[in-house]
């Protein structure tokens, strides 16, 4: 297979077949945490739920006190691999442009020498997360196969995409479908591991506090 016919596969069948998988994984593991519904809770309400609830989910987006002084490396780490990555993935301007061609739909980006240095500080802490991972007996006798793989497979997107916009690696068709290709198994996989907890997260958040919401006191 020459590289250009490699492209047109990641280009084509494959990444259709990604998208698919991962719009029904989504759309299933969604419905499958709606459909589980909660028991109605007879105590009268001494709040409201609404409020207290997207309060709560915004309110996690911070660390509190307690976590940055208990595990201030994982904290600090994860930030800023959850925020750099998603810088990359909606702030650069050809993953717009393909957005937009997809969808209909863009918006500004970052200029490009902004990407590439959010794109090495995120490569970084991923790395900073699984050395840490590795070092720490409680971490690592948590971990299982899945926290590793997920780790290495996110590293890669944003690898492969640096060593192909940069053209780092020849020929650029290749460079290019190797991006494409991790991040094709990247969608395969989403629904159906921990980084599902992108969509769950908001969702679990926001029941906690509206059920506080509910009885009157603060999450």
């Amino acid at each position: 297979m020459t590289p250009t016919e490699f492209l047109v596969l990641t280009r084509g069948p494959l990444f259709d077949i990604a998208v698919t998988i991962f719009v029904f994984g989504i759309v299933l593991r969604l419905f499958e945490v709606l459909i589980l519904g909660r028991k109605a809770d007879l105590a009268a309400a001494r709040g409201a739920e609404f409020k207290p609830g997207m309060a709560t989910v915004m309110r996690r987006f911070v660390p509190d006190r307690e976590k940055l002084q208990g595990s201030p490396v994982v904290t600090i780490l994860g930030y800023l691999f959850h925020v750099g990555f998603f810088v990359c993935l909606l702030l650069f301007v050809p993953h717009i442009e393909l957005i937009h061609s997809t969808l209909g739909i863009s918006w500004p980006g970052l200029p490009t020498a902004m990407i590439d240095a959010v794109a090495v500080i995120t490569m970084l802490a991923l790395v900073g997360l699984f050395i840490n991972r590795l070092n720490s007996k409680l971490l690592r006798f948590l971990s299982t196969f899945e926290d590793y793989f997920l780790l290495v497979v996110v590293f890669l997107t944003l690898f492969t995409g640096y060593l192909a916009f940069h053209r780092i690696v020849e020929p650029y068709p290749t460079a290019l479908a190797l991006h494409l290709l991790s991040v094709e198994l990247m969608l395969v996989i989403f629904p159906f591991t921990k980084l599902m907890h992108t969509f769950t997260a908001f969702l679990g958040r926001y029941y906690n506090g509206a059920m506080y919401g509910r009885r009157g006191v603060e999450s």
